[in-house]
């Protein structure tokens, strides 16, 4: 590993490269400026990464024929530019990214990582994201990477050793932090509704935004629950404080807080910070619906943009327009659905646009993407109650749909269910 300037470090880049970039809040925004700044010398550069906290220069308009973003998932900085065919967007589950660089379907020229400081063991640590990295940092044959001092060093999987790392640039830059909307009564009384559903010992998915942090605000009075996901957030740390959250009786790795990436404030990435309660590992572990059915009650939450009256989930799309991704949903929705005493559940607020459009419809909108199907749906919930859907009929799914749904929209999805012969 040689120590070098950032503009050293992308120097070697060549027009046509396919390139990985580090993600999340991890996104390692010294080397990404570098890049951008030599974008006159560059064409056709492909970058692939998760959505990417920051402010995401390679995207701007005016950079279009010097850098292709793929996104693997698409986050807020990358939707124009996928929406006005600057981009481009891979549908895929999150636990099979890892093998889309590895089997080279996806090729890398070079690896842009954000790591901590080298240990006295010469291993540096990947910190707040290894989901999809280290499958790359594998694949790739240069690795350039920034030291940053204000990373988290977390265990478990995260670890890269200096003889892997071809360039490094050092830097003191702190994750993106993460910001919070507050909490409403809907998301509260889903959060409610949902912890009434979870029994202590159970092991929980815990995702971002609004709902899962009213989930884990309403399972203050649980006991012994563990944590196996793809991310978390500064909720599960309240838990942990509470007393909550110990894994203790968890099936496989008992005792840990299982996770590929986590998002969140600065008091997340110092609880993160060498603690061995932590284990961050890449989304083929996390993600795999293996590993997630052998946890008794394990219990999944994910959450939707719409979901039709037979079932059908649509997560990643406002209709045809690309929105975010098909990420892990599936994985555990599936993974869930298998273990013993599962629980598969897709949480969403009943109204969209300030109330005035229904996010339960009798059809999707025209080129919305399904990504659970009617099929594996199981437990659908929003502020007005819980729809169980496993095993039972469209007819059946289509009325226990409707008693959830907001009460101005009730009788407009009873017309559609009954021209559909539903009802």
């Amino acid at each position: 590993m040689r120590i070098v300037t950032p503009a050293e470090a992308v120097a070697g880049i060549r027009s046509g490269q396919s390139l990985f970039l580090h993600a999340g809040a991890a996104t390692p925004s010294v080397l990404l400026d570098a890049l951008v700044a030599r974008a006159p010398d560059l064409r056709d550069i492909r970058i692939h990464h998760l959505h990417a906290e920051g402010p995401g220069p390679h995207l701007a308009a005016n950079l279009a024929q010097s850098f292709r973003h793929v996104a693997l998932f698409i986050g807020g900085s990358a939707r124009t530019a996928i929406r006005e065919g600057r981009a481009e967007y891979v549908p895929v589950f999150l636990s099979d990214i890892p093998r889309l660089f590895t089997r080279g379907d996806i090729p890398l020229d070079a690896a842009l990582i954000n790591v901590s400081p080298p240990d006295a063991h010469g291993f540096c640590s990947l910190g707040v994201s290894v989901d999809i990295a280290q499958s790359a940092i594998r694949a790739a044959p240069m690795i350039i990477a920034q030291l940053n001092r204000s990373m988290p060093r977390t265990h478990g999987d995260a670890f890269v050793h200096v003889s892997h790392i071809d360039l490094a640039v050092e830097a003191d830059v702190p994750p993106y932090p993460l910001k919070f909307d507050p909490l409403g009564d809907v998301e509260r009384r889903i959060g409610e509704y949902i912890a009434d559903l979870v029994a202590d010992g159970s092991t929980l998915q815990l995702g971002i935004g609004a709902i899962p942090s009213a989930v884990a605000l309403a399972l203050r009075d649980k006991r012994d629950l563990g944590i196996h996901t793809e991310m978390f957030t500064d909720a599960v740390v309240d838990l942990v404080d509470r007393g909550v959250i110990t894994g203790a009786r968890k099936e496989v790795n008992r005792g840990k807080i299982v996770s590929a990436f986590a998002m969140g404030t600065d008091r997340l990435y110092k609880f993160l910070h060498d603690n061995p309660m932590v284990e961050m590992r890449p989304c083929d572990y996390t993600n795999d619906s293996a590993v997630i059915r052998r946890f008794r009650k394990m219990v999944a939450i994910n959450s939707a943009i719409e979901i039709d009256l037979s079932g059908q989930v649509c997560a990643d799309s406002i209709g045809s327009q690309l929105y975010s991704g098909v990420g892990g949903q599936m994985d555990f929705i599936r993974g869930a659905a298998l273990a013993e005493e599962g629980l598969a559940i897709i949480a969403l607020p009943s109204t969209a646009q300030a109330g005035k459009r229904s996010r339960i419809v009798a059809t999707l909108q025209p080129g919305a993407g399904v990504v659970t199907t009617r099929a594996h749906v199981q437990t659908v919930i929003t502020e007005w109650g819980v729809a169980r859907l496993h095993g039972r009929s469209i007819p059946q799914r289509a009325r226990a749909l409707i008693d959830i749904a907001h009460p101005d929209f009730r009788d407009d999805l009873v017309r559609d269910a009954r021209a559909l012969h539903w009802l």
